[in-house]
């Protein structure tokens, strides 16, 4: 099998920083996890907090944590470096080969969903998000690998596309209506087509930073097998 991960970001209208920061990390023992942060507020600040979050996410997976601790370990250095006075959403997402699942840790308002053949799971239950209480701990799910799985997780961004101009929040059967037509081959059409929903709704000027990611459990590709890294980073 094979993993895919598609991710599309934007930042808040005539900000020249996005405060969501979304990194990638091998997995020491095979795999690879997805990590997402969207730092309090908007702009540099907020794109600063969301870095350190997520590059010592990175860092601490790499080393091995396991991702419950690494949810754990980046609140203590958050909650200690700002004073306990921001906040930071974080999700992880992650494909381990070793126990061949996807793990998921999330400190979010956003829910992470999971669409495979055989069934559907959206994953929202309320959780703190980290950098400021104490006692905080991740939401924690696990489910074994599946052929043509899919996982999408948003920022707030995608959440309340539209609020703004209507007084709504984007319509969350839309976003899994989207989901639900695609493939786990179009992580990156999936990713896309969320994001160019939600600035939409926002008339294309987007009212907060948005970052969609987008990981999927493919049957292997014929040949030989080749990692892939794509990027474009628009200024």
């Amino acid at each position: 099998m094979e993993i895919k991960i598609g991710m599309a970001k934007t930042a808040k209208y005539a900000n020249e920083y996005c405060g969501d920061t979304c990194d990638l990390a091998e997995r020491p023992h095979g795999g690879i996890s997805a990590i997402i942060a969207d730092g309090q507020g908007n702009g540099l600040a907020a794109h600063h907090t969301s870095g350190l979050v997520v590059n010592r996410a990175v860092q601490l997976i790499g080393e091995g944590a396991r991702d419950g601790a690494v949810a754990r370990t980046v609140h203590d250095y958050l909650y200690a470096m700002k004073d306990r006075k921001v906040s930071c959403t974080l999700t992880v997402i992650s494909a381990d080969l070793e126990s061949e699942t996807v793990v998921i840790s999330r400190n979010s308002n956003c829910p992470t969903i999971v669409v495979t053949p055989e069934y559907e799971s959206v994953y929202d239950d309320e959780v703190a998000p980290i950098g400021v209480h104490r006692h905080m701990k991740p939401r924690m799910y696990e489910v074994p690998f599946s052929p043509g799985m899919l996982v999408v997780s948003y920022t707030d961004g995608i959440a309340h596309a539209g609020r703004k101009q209507t007084g709504h929040d984007a319509d969350f059967e839309k976003i899994m209506d989207i989901i639900r037509k695609n493939t786990a081959e179009d992580v990156d059409f999936i990713a896309r087509s969320i994001m160019e929903y939600a600035l939409f709704l926002d008339k294309e000027k987007a009212s907060d930073d948005m970052t969609v990611v987008v990981l999927s459990i493919t049957e292997d590709s014929p040949g030989a097998k080749i990692e892939e890294l794509k990027a474009v980073y628009p200024f």
